[in-house]
């Protein structure tokens, strides 16, 4: 984890500016540079609000804080923890000889650039490293669309960077709650063969942003998708771009280390609806993660 200089002078990136670089330059200009965001309707508001309380429950429970007076005022909170200890029992039970942490901070540095990721929790073994993540919503009906997600890929690619273990005893594990059905989960296993993969897609993927930021630079915006593009009738950028007429509003955010959290600022997720340029534009790559 450690970086051969200041992580200051380094750009930090997470999932969600791999995502939005991936989809689009010019929506990675706008969202990560120019901190142009959407608003959010109550109803993404309120799920937000949800999202970020059973992370902060399943945080505090992890450290070893009470969470019996939270779960006595929210019933939803207590149905999805009651639920997830009968289908996962395991998941509850500590070992002194396994390493946990809840929100576990990790960087790996690539040139000029600092990959940031946090676990929802992480458990580590002897011969086996397990991701967790929490998500409050149902799970996608396709696992390949997880297993292409920025978020997968970068946090199994860095876990393999910064410890010992084979790529091969890491795997990541999606956990979806959702109102009135029992969780899910998801298991990515990762592979000597995946963690290439992904090291070749960012090593391509970083060259290109560092010659779009130098343009960036000499007053030249980042490239655009060709005319016609799909996702950009349901971009809430498209009327910046002179691809529609009208398009969603947007406004300028302070996502100064003051004003925003350590997650707000880094990361993104695959909840769907949350702070999203567009939910149909981004699906559930490019929202914000729950800030806690």
């Amino acid at each position: 984890m450690l970086v051969s200089k200041s992580e200051k002078n380094l750009l930090r990136l997470a999932q969600g500016q791999l995502n939005s670089l991936s989809l689009c330059p010019r929506l990675f200009q706008y969202r990560h540079l120019e901190q142009l965001y959407s608003f959010t309707n109550p109803e993404q508001e309120a799920k937000q609000a949800l999202g970020s309380k059973f992370h902060l429950l399943m945080q505090q429970r992890e450290m070893g804080l009470p969470i019996d007076e939270i779960l006595v005022d929210d019933p939803q909170l207590r149905s999805w923890i009651e639920d997830l200890s009968e289908v996962a029992p395991l998941i509850f039970i500590s070992n002194p000889q396994v390493f946990r942490e809840s929100e576990h901070y990790r960087t790996w540095q690539i040139d000029e650039y600092l990959l940031s990721v946090i676990y929802d929790l992480l458990i580590l073994t002897t011969d086996q490293a397990q991701i967790i993540d929490w998500k409050t919503y149902p799970e996608p009906l396709s696992k390949k669309r997880l297993e292409d997600s920025w978020q997968t890929r970068l946090y199994l690619y860095v876990l393999a960077e910064t410890t010992t273990y084979p790529p091969e005893a890491i795997s990541m594990t999606y956990w979806f709650f959702q109102t009135g059905g029992k969780p899910t989960c998801a298991t990515i296993r990762y592979s000597h063969t995946l963690h290439e993969q992904i090291k070749r897609e960012l090593s391509r993927l970083l060259t290109k942003l560092s010659g779009y930021l130098a343009e960036f630079n000499q007053q030249k915006q980042f490239p655009q998708l060709p005319e016609g593009s799909k996702l950009c009738q349901s971009c809430a950028f498209a009327s910046r771009c002179d691809r529609v007429a009208t398009s969603a509003d947007y406004v300028t955010v302070d996502r100064s280390p003051t004003n925003s959290s350590q997650e707000q600022q880094y990361t993104t997720s695959l909840d769907p609806g949350i702070n999203a340029v567009d939910s149909n534009l981004l699906d559930f790559d490019a929202v914000e993660e729950i800030a806690l």
